[in-house]
């Protein structure tokens, strides 16, 4: 990529108004997006046709020219997008050159078994590998995802440590990381997780390098503007905020009471989108889930 590319597609992701639209469906989640969709499970046979309809509905919203950069900072996408073409060119390649909408990876490979509150990352022993094609690809960042289901000191920590463990490898490649620890909406002592969990990502951000820039991705919080101290700190690209469930809606609302906080929405940014829309009801509704959560 050339400099004056990456360049720009840092201040983009600091600094651009808009929202990041998290394509990244995967494992688990695929089946309930295409359903979501209008695809039923029973439309394909197994992983390899399933993945072909996922690539088709990401294909179909990217391609369409309500998607582009005037209101999607970034899109995340999932391995199996980065290693396959959009438009006859390379996905990454398509999505910054033709949309200026800068692409962001999933490097995680899922979620452990729960274990004392929390779910942390999958153990990634191909992840250097991984990273390495990312750059080849032209990716500018990454995300990794774990989640806090409970409160509990160790569980939050580990969360923490591991997430800024992988982020440094990340870093070290040239590359930005997300870091995303979602908390559970449904946790009956969310306010609490959030709270440690600020601390905790404060603590990780004071062992950084002084040039180091790391975005986060966090669930909307139960106190509005609880993660201004995150915004504000010097290693911090960006703070995203994820649906987490939340409707469209409900999640934009919650976002209006943050400061400084911009949308990585998933379900609720494909909210209404069908696989039997006309292309003329399917613009419509992308172009109204882009201007919903643009504003």
């Amino acid at each position: 990529m050339a400099a004056s590319d990456r360049k720009r597609q840092f201040e983009q992701m600091a600094s651009q108004d808009g929202f990041v639209a998290a394509l990244d469906q995967s494992g688990g989640s695929t089946p309930k997006a295409l359903r979501l969709y209008g695809i039923e499970d029973s439309s394909y046979k197994g992983e390899v046709e399933m993945m072909d309809r996922m690539h088709e509905m990401r294909s179909r919203i990217i391609t369409n020219p309500k998607f582009d950069g005037s209101r999607v900072v970034a899109a995340i996408l999932f391995e199996a997008t980065m290693d396959r073409e959009i438009g006859g060119m390379p996905s990454a390649k398509f999505i910054w050159e033709m949309k200026r909408v800068v692409p962001i990876l999933k490097i995680d490979q899922g979620l452990a078994e729960e274990k004392d509150g929390v779910q942390l990352m999958k153990d990634m022993p191909a992840l250097d590998a991984l990273l390495d094609r990312a750059v080849a690809a032209g990716i500018f960042g990454t995300k990794e995802r774990s989640v806090i289901k409970y409160f509990n000191q160790q569980g939050i920590k580990a969360v923490v440590q591991q997430q800024f463990d992988i982020a440094r490898r990340v870093l070290a490649k040239g590359l930005v990381p997300i870091l995303e620890p979602e908390v559970d909406i449904h946790a009956s002592d969310k306010e609490a997780c959030e709270r440690l969990l600020l601390d905790s990502l404060l603590e990780g951000l004071r062992r950084l390098g002084l040039d180091d820039r790391v975005i986060f991705k966090l669930t909307l919080p139960t106190q509005p503007n609880l993660y201004l101290p995150l915004i504000g700190h010097p290693c911090t690209l960006r703070v995203l905020a994820l649906s987490g469930g939340y409707g469209r809606e409900e999640a934009c609302k919650l976002l209006a009471q943050n400061t400084g906080m911009i949308a990585c929405f998933s379900r609720a940014f494909l909210e209404g989108m069908l696989v039997t829309q006309s292309e003329e009801d399917f613009t419509k509704t992308l172009d109204e889930s882009c201007e919903a959560i643009f504003k």
